[in-house]
């Protein structure tokens, strides 16, 4: 029997891709302080850890990068390019689940489901009454950015009664929700702002103290694209003071450890990064990398996002 083809890891994986990338390869985990790694064509890393151009000049053989996520703003792509690197990640895959967990925290911020669970496992019930939530039937959901996520968000909102409104560069025929073009209009007619923004230089810092006064003392957050898109220290004065409602909170700026003082608010839906995470689409998203794996080692197209990007 060939030995199996090795192959290295830049960064920590989860425990279920390490598992099955482990049936076909050596697996191999990258140590940088070791210098040049030489002899690999495939690496692995994740969305969230990305790759760039310093740790390409340490692996010249390398051929295909495998990213697990649909993000690739941590990754160099032109740096990836110019070398011959092919990179597989893996959009479509987390869209469904993702959109369904942005519903789960924007009901979770304003029916209060947590902070109910909270109120009754602390045998309040009885002895005092919850505080009331925030109804969302007939209120307009304002999506930031209108991807396949933010597609797949806005089709759940409208189908729960909300009216759909959202923003992005540029308006998109067919799309039959309004387009909004400023940012900070969208905020005002919003009840609920929902992220789902690609991460980069051009979101960094997008929600800022300004957006948060104009969504509101009964507006809801939910971001479930970068923590990189809000700015944390206005997010958590403006739920400190309820100049917002409340938020739900998927992604944060560091992750995993997370501003402590989130900890501390009544009015915020706390999630670790989480919102892809269900049985069906990890068994999807496990075999779409291994699928691109095969694709790659039989000379077979797969989706490169490096592909025109030198």
């Amino acid at each position: 029997m060939p030995p199996r083809e090795a192959v290295l890891l830049l960064c920590p994986i989860p425990a279920d891709l390490r598992a099955a990338l482990a049936e076909r390869f050596e697996l191999v985990d990258d140590r940088p302080g070791e210098g040049p790694r030489p002899g690999f064509r495939i690496a692995v890393t994740t969305a969230i850890n990305g790759a760039g151009a310093t740790q390409f000049e340490r692996m010249p053989d390398l051929r295909l990068l495998s990213s697990q996520g649909t993000g690739l703003e941590r990754i160099d792509l032109a740096a990836a390019a110019r070398r011959g690197i092919a990179v597989a990640y893996t959009p479509d895959v987390m869209t469904e689940d993702v959109a369904d967990a942005a519903i789960g925290l924007m009901y979770g911020a304003a029916r209060l489901v947590a902070e109910a669970d909270r109120f009754v496992r602390a045998g309040r019930w009885g002895q005092e009454r919850m505080r009331p939530g925030i109804s969302l039937h007939r209120k307009t959901a304002g999506i930031v950015g209108l991807g396949r996520i933010g597609q797949a968000v806005a089709r759940r909102c409208a189908g729960l009664g909300l009216t759909v409104a959202w923003t992005g560069p540029r308006p998109k025929p067919g799309v039959p929700w309004d387009h909004v073009p400023s940012l900070m209009d969208l905020a005002e007619r919003a009840d609920v702002l929902i992220l789902t923004v690609p991460g980069g230089a051009d979101t960094d810092g997008l929600i800022d103290a300004p957006l948060l006064r104009a969504l509101g003392p009964r507006g809801i957050l939910v971001n479930v694209a970068r923590g990189s898109v809000v700015q944390e220290e206005a997010l958590i004065d403006a739920l400190r003071t309820r100049t917002i409602a409340g938020a739900g909170l998927d992604v944060f700026a560091t992750e995993p450890g997370l501003d402590p003082r989130f900890l501390a608010l009544e009015n915020v839906v706390l999630a670790p990064h989480s919102a892809s995470i269900t049985q069906e689409t990890r068994a999807a998203l496990i075999a779409r990398i291994l699928d691109d794996i095969e694709a790659f080692r039989a000379g077979q197209p797969f989706l490169d996002a490096a592909a025109g990007r030198g």
